[in-house]
Formats: structure tokens, sequence, C-alpha cells
């Protein structure tokens, strides 16, 4: 609001007197500036669409699990340093060419799930060293290295139980997932059902060994039960470690690349959208609202009571709204029902029926739900409740008016 001394409006008042006010008003301001925050808008739109699109078509980077450098609560970097604080040598390679050079006479192979590698790929890597540990499973490496296959529902709080002196002293684990192990393929942590949540098979010199760490062994859950202790016993023999980290970047997966977004639709689709996009622009300098100057107004301003109530009926009704509508009516009948009988504005619905039924001489419990009972849940209901209270009040109303006029 703006503020005008009294000389200046003294002023302006002998100004609109003397001469003829003109009722045109003047021409708007800023409009160029309103295209402007428009096109920005449009532009800014656009961007961000483009960048999810990119986002959404990422492949996502799964490496950070069971990750010997990743401190981070998926990764295996407490593993590792623990393997290394008993004397052996961990080496972390993210290439199949750096692993295959890694891999010396005696060195123990170990990775997760190489899900980045074809069938032929992964058991090419296998196949190089003399021993192998896979930290998390899949059905494929299962089926692969004909280990056995998947125990569903038996997961949980198991103990070593099984020959393998190296998991002995390992205590007790929570595994995650359990396998049936295969006939020539040792089990160790068993169920009474017969499944392991570690599988240890061999194929003449090599062996392989296969359990479900992702949680076991990671750097959140390492410090559980003997979870560290099993991480020790699978890697920490005196070999020493080859970490191979599968990667996207080292998939030897091939196919036919997915085609473009520009290269799958039409050549005409890029310049209509340009043209929608500079009719759309145009359209909103065309037919844009264009706002006219401030007008000044009295503040402040007085509605009418009958304005807002009927205001709030239309959005009641509007709402089909029965409940809240039958419990304003019957607000409004006690308000007006404890005027009437002397009572205090703030008296409760008891207390109003309890001095309605002495001056009518009902019974109180007709009253009482009448006036406190529950709300009407259809417009029949609403109708009903509004004409009964109206009738109450029209009561209420002859029995004090002929208190009031007996001599």
């Amino acid at each position: 609001m703006t503020v005008v001394d009294a000389p200046q409006a003294l002023s302006a008042t002998t100004e609109e007197v003397s001469a003829p006010t003109s009722t045109a008003a003047p021409r708007p301001h800023g409009r160029g500036r309103r295209l402007l925050g428009w096109l920005f808008v449009i532009v800014l739109l656009i961007g961000i669409a483009l960048l999810s699109l990119r986002f959404a078509v990422t492949a996502p980077d799964l490496s950070g699990s069971l990750n010997p450098e990743n401190p981070g609560p998926p990764g295996a970097k407490a593993l590792a340093e623990l393997v290394r604080d008993q004397g052996v040598e961990v080496t972390t390679t993210r290439t199949r060419a750096a692993t295959v050079d890694a891999l010396d006479d005696g060195a123990t192979l170990v990775m997760a799930d190489p899900f980045t590698l074809t069938d032929e790929g992964a058991l090419a890597l296998i196949d190089r060293a003399d021993r192998t540990v896979l930290l998390s499973s899949s059905a494929r490496m299962l089926r692969l290295l004909d280990l056995g296959e998947d125990a569903p529902g038996d997961a949980g709080v198991v103990e070593a139980e099984c020959t393998l002196s190296e998991f002995a002293r390992v205590g007790t684990i929570e595994a995650q997932r359990m396998f049936l192990p295969a006939a020539s393929v040792d089990g160790c942590f068993r169920t009474e059902s017969g499944a392991a949540a570690v599988l240890r098979g061999s194929a003449g010199d090599r062996t392989i060994t296969l359990v479900e760490g992702t949680h076991l062994l990671s750097n959140d859950a390492l410090a559980e039960n003997g979870n560290a202790a099993l991480g020790l016993a699978l890697l920490a023999q005196g070999e020493p470690i080859v970490w191979y980290v599968p990667s996207f970047a080292d998939s030897d997966i091939t196919g036919e690349q997915p085609g473009t977004l520009a290269e799958l639709t039409p050549e005409w689709v890029t310049p209509v959208i340009i043209t929608l996009l500079l009719a759309g622009l145009a359209a909103i300098g065309w037919r844009g609202r264009r706002f006219g100057p401030l007008v000044a107004e009295s503040l402040p301003v007085t509605v009418r009571a009958s304005e807002t109530m009927q205001g709030r009926a239309r959005l009641t009704a509007r709402a089909a709204d029965a409940a809240h509508a039958g419990a304003a009516i019957r607000e409004g009948t006690l308000t007006r029902l404890a005027a009437r009988l002397a009572l205090s504005p703030r008296a409760s619905a008891a207390e109003v029926a309890d001095a309605a039924s002495d001056r009518l001489r009902v019974p109180r419990t007709a009253l009482y739900d009448l006036l406190g009972g529950p709300t009407p849940a259809t417009d029949h209901e609403l109708v009903e409740l509004a004409r009964r209270l109206s009738e109450l009040e029209t009561a209420v109303d002859d029995a004090v008016r002929t208190e009031r006029n007996r001599p």
C-alpha cells in the first residue's frame, strides 16, 4: 500500500475536480521481461527432462558391493585389511587381463558374482586359478560350476558342522542364503534339512568355494557373530590373493547397441517439436494475461455475515458433507436455545437438553439424541435433523413466551 502525504492528496483532489479524469489504463510495461521469464522456464524444463533421460539410460555402478577398496557399508575394505593383518598379500584388479597376469602359481582368485561376464568369460577366469572363492552367489554360477542348487526358506543362524578344518573355530553365522550341495560337494554350516551356507567343490587340483557373503562379509556386518572369522577362514590361508572387482567396463558381453532416441524417431519429429515450442511461445505472448496498473482499495473491507454464511453453505453443499453441515446446524441450535433458556453460551448439549425438557415436559432421552446424537450421513437425514431442530426451537420459544406472559 502506498502512503501519500496530506498536501499531495489535497492537490490530487483539486485536480480531479477541475479537470476530467481519464479512465484509460496506462500501457503495461515489462511485457518483454515476462516473455523472457517464460522462455527461461521452458528451457529449464527441457534441460531437466534431458538430464533425467541421461540418468535413466545410464547403467548403474554396482562395483561398490564387496569391493576391497570401498569403505562404505556394502564394501569389503574391512575384510581386506583383516586379511592383510594376517600377512596375506591382497592385490585388487579391475580387468581380466590384469587378473590373469597377477594369478601366479598358488594365488587365490577372490571375486563377487561376475555378473558382467559371459559364461565362457567367467569359466575362463576361474580355470586360471588353483583356488577360487566366490563371495556372492547366483543361480547361474551354481549351474556353471555344478555346486548344487538353492535351498529357499532355510536361512538363519547356523554352526560350522563340517569336515573342513579351517571352519572349525568360526562359531555361528546368520546365513542369508542356503544351498543344497551336489553329490561331490562339501557343505559347511548346515541345517537339519541338509542345506549349507558354504559350498566347497573340487575339480582335479582346483578348488572352488562359494558363499553368499553380500551381507555377511560387508563392512556393515563384519563384526556380527562369526562373520569376521568366516572371512579369515575363506581368505587368510597363506596364499596371496588376487581380488577381481567386476565392472561393466571390463564386460565381454557383446550385442547390438540400442539405437539412440534420434535414430529411432522419424526425421520430421524434431522440426515438429521445435515448431510446437515456437507456437507455444507465440501463444504465451498473444494470449498471456496482461496485468494492468495497481488499484488502490480502502482497507479493511467489510464483508456482511450473510455473505460468509452463504459462501460456507455453498462449499458444504458442493462437498456433499452432510455430517459437517449437520454439526453446524446443531451447534447453532444449541447456541440459540442456551440464550433462550438463560444458560451459559458454553452450555453442553446435555445441559441444554435438561433445560428444554423441563420447559417442554418431554423425556430427556429424546432431546439427548436430537442435540448430541450422531451426525447425519445422508442428505435425507440432514433434512430430517434440521426439521426436528427447527420444531424444537419453535416449541421452546412458545414455552418461554408463555411463561413470560403469565401474570
